[in-house]
């Protein structure tokens, strides 16, 4: 499984020439990955590159497009935010599934867990119920969907329903 986390660092790694990178969730088994190199520019030829490593070495199941890294603002891709240590350990393990999404977020949750529900394969939505003891704020519901988001693979996106 390939998380937005494991993606970019496989790219950079393979393509050292890439000094900016971004992998994206732009759709159901769709994911767009923005990159620059260090004069600020994607090339044709590091664009052709990129294109032909995602196809080979990315998760197969994605269909993937490549921009220039600029385009992030225009496409309104949110910003990355500082993760703890565990959800980034995380979203780099290769072998991750379901239970591994729930273990890691129910330690994080004090009161209450969290349980996979279910795949739709129209949407491409992975479902989570989350069962708390206390009220979860908005604040927390965003933080705990942006933990999700980052240790599910690319090209899925989530949705939390709480129930206390």
């Amino acid at each position: 499984m390939g998380t937005r986390l494991l993606s970019e660092y496989l790219i950079k790694k393979h393509n050292p020439q890439l000094r900016y990178v971004r992998a994206y969730t732009s759709g159901k088994n769709m994911a767009t990955l923005y990159a620059w190199n260090d004069d600020l520019k994607l090339s044709e030829q590091d664009s052709a590159t990129l294109k032909r490593f995602a196809s080979g070495y990315l998760p197969s199941y994605v269909c993937y497009q490549v921009k220039e890294y600029s385009k992030i603002q225009e496409d309104r891709v949110p910003q990355v935010y500082d993760l703890p240590e565990s959800i980034v350990k995380t979203a780099m393990t290769r072998d991750l599934d379901q239970y591994g999404i729930v273990a890691i977020i129910n330690t994080m949750l004090a009161s209450g867990g969290m349980a996979f529900s279910r795949y739709d394969f129209n949407t491409g939505y992975l479902h989570f119920n989350v069962h708390t003891m206390t009220i979860v704020t908005e604040i927390e519901k965003e933080i705990i969907r942006r933990y999700v988001s980052e240790i599910i693979p690319l090209g899925y996106r989530c949705e939390l329903n709480y129930f206390n």
